[in-house]
């Protein structure tokens, strides 16, 4: 295929002198008072005729300064944008020495992670249990809702945040840091917000190019501000497999990720609350698992070896792979995982029956005589999606693992990631979708991030993303009809090391920072966006 560190920042309240000059500017005009008017002296004479002594009149009481007046808010700038902002008139929030996050006794096992870290983010102290008091920020986990959805109030000098789960209100935190990072205040008013897509993220191809933890950690936080909320993890490829294996050590390749280390990634995108989706991809892509298991190679009728592909037809192959999934399914504790199942060499050819006859008599075998190589390669990721469904994990597979036309199809419950209908056979995506199956957005006519842009890829623009892309479009550039929005459950952007050494890793972080930020706008809010191409932009630089 082509395929929790704190941030402190003190932001100072503003000066008393500030203070008092807008406050003049409020008072109304006033002159000096002129002699025609003037009080008369306490010890001035008596007037003729007068009895009992004079006293002076009580003095006019002093009016009370008049309170300032605030414009109606506006939304706060974020990425993405909030979905709906009640405008109101105050003068917002900013931090403040003395100001702290707290969380209520009842919510500090839920939330104490997210208030630690918002505090430290915006230079102010954390109150657990503590009762809120004014310029405090209030997190609780309250109320009804959609899943990842928060409210966030700004009133009396207090920023109040809670949604009906802990994602929802760590989101809330988001737009706050943003807030105050893009203008230095919280505007007054009310936000109600949350995605219109489940699953939002990243995919990264660590197979081809080794990345290192604290780059992919990186990462991590860019997608919890963007509230992106799925990383994939691509680590068997031809070129290398990228994880420690303690069940088949022989295949590991050099540098590779610890298991220490990943449970370590897989612990701080818990706390950001992102999935971590791994990908052992099979039955192709498998070079160099083969490269320590050549008899499990597949040949064709000539005895040529298919590069990459394991044969299918030997219980073996099954066997290994299945050990290694066994191995790394408590390793990701996240609640998806993906088979792989594209770009099987075995099925771009002509005449798959022909060119493979050990293949087609094992589908016979099992299927029966009408069953074609295909049907046994939808055995195989049935058989694979069985060894991992116990775990109660969502099981997904590239597009092109899917076939039309056989005895057997892949089980309903298998998420399609469509990537392409450039591939031979693949089929476009109103095929799936009217079977009733559910899509995930990766087209690689706007997601693919390709390093060295082989094969006419070329790397994707936040502008061509934020200006033409929806989670409608999976394939080309026109989209699916809106009748089918709710089958597509997102989309990631997906980053493959073709050509391993043409960027750097901090090239590539910057190569993506643009398009990862227009992603994040169209699966949280797949409208029209109101903000111009040359405004986001601008925002992005100063978030």
């Amino acid at each position: 295929m082509m395929r929790k560190t704190k941030r402190h920042k003190r932001v100072h309240a503003i000066a008393t002198a500030g203070v008092a000059a807008l406050v003049t500017l409020a008072l109304p005009g006033c002159t000096a008072a002129s002699d025609e008017v003037r009080a008369p002296s306490p010890t001035a004479p008596t007037a003729p005729g007068a009895t009992g002594t004079t006293t002076a009149p009580a003095a006019a009481p002093t009016p009370p300064a008049p309170s300032p007046t605030y414009a109606l808010s506006t939304a706060p700038r974020t990425i993405p944008a909030v979905r709906e902002h009640e405008p109101a008139r105050g003068p917002g929030w900013k931090p403040a020495p003395g100001a702290r996050v707290v969380v209520a006794q009842d919510d500090t096992a839920a939330l104490a992670d997210e208030a630690r870290l918002l505090a430290g983010e915006l230079g102010l102290a954390y109150g657990e249990s503590a009762a809120p008091r004014a310029g405090d920020v209030e997190l609780s986990v309250e109320g009804s809702g959609k899943p990842e959805s928060y409210t966030l109030t700004v009133k009396d000098g207090r920023v109040r945040i809670n949604g009906p789960d802990e994602a929802g209100v760590f989101y809330g935190t988001r737009t706050l840091k943003q807030a105050v990072r893009a203008a230095g205040s919280a505007p007054e008013g009310t936000v109600r917000d949350g995605p219109a897509k489940p699953q939002r993220g990243l995919n990264l191809d660590i197979a081809r190019k080794h990345f290192t933890p604290d780059w992919i950690k990186g990462r991590l936080r860019e997608m919890a501000d963007l509230k992106l909320n799925q990383l994939g993890l691509h680590f068997s490829d031809d070129q290398a497999f990228r994880i420690q294996s303690d069940s088949h050590p022989e295949i590991v390749s050099t540098p590779h990720l610890t298991k220490a280390q990943v449970r370590d990634i897989t612990a701080l995108a818990s706390q950001l609350h992102i999935t971590v989706v791994p990908e052992i991809d099979s039955p192709g892509h498998l070079g160099a698992v083969l490269r320590a298991h050549p008899d499990l190679q597949l040949r064709d009728v000539g005895g040529k070896a298919v590069k990459g592909a394991v044969d299918i037809s030997n219980p073996a192959s099954a066997k290994l792979i299945d050990d290694l999934l066994r191995e790394y399914r408590p390793l990701f504790p996240g609640g998806a995982w993906h088979l792989g199942a594209d770009e099987y060499q075995a099925l771009v050819v002509r005449d798959p029956q022909a060119s493979f006859p050990q293949l087609a008599r094992a589908a016979q075998q099992r299927y029966g005589p009408s069953a074609r190589v295909q049907d046994l390669a939808t055995g195989w990721l049935n058989d694979r999606a069985a060894v991992v469904r116990p775990s109660g994990k969502a099981l997904k597979a590239w597009n092109d693992g899917f076939f039309a036309g056989g005895v057997t199809s892949a089980a309903k419950d298998i998420q399609v990631e469509y990537w392409t209908g450039k591939e031979i056979g693949a089929r476009p995506p109103l095929e799936y979708l009217r079977e009733g199956r559910k899509l995930v957005n990766l087209n690689d006519e706007y997601l693919y991030y390709v390093l060295g842009e082989p094969n006419q890829f070329t790397y994707p623009t936040g502008r061509r993303i934020y200006e033409q892309w929806t989670p409608l479009v999976l394939r080309g550039t026109t989209p699916v009809p809106a009748s089918y929005d709710g089958q597509i459950l997102g989309g990631r952007l997906a980053v493959w090391a073709d050509l391993s050494g043409a960027q750097t890793q901090d090239q590539v972080a910057a190569g993506i920072r643009m398009p990862l930020a227009a992603l994040s706008q169209k699966v949280w809010d797949a409208r029209t966006p109101q903000l111009p191409w040359t405004d986001f932009q601008a925002l992005a630089g100063r978030l």
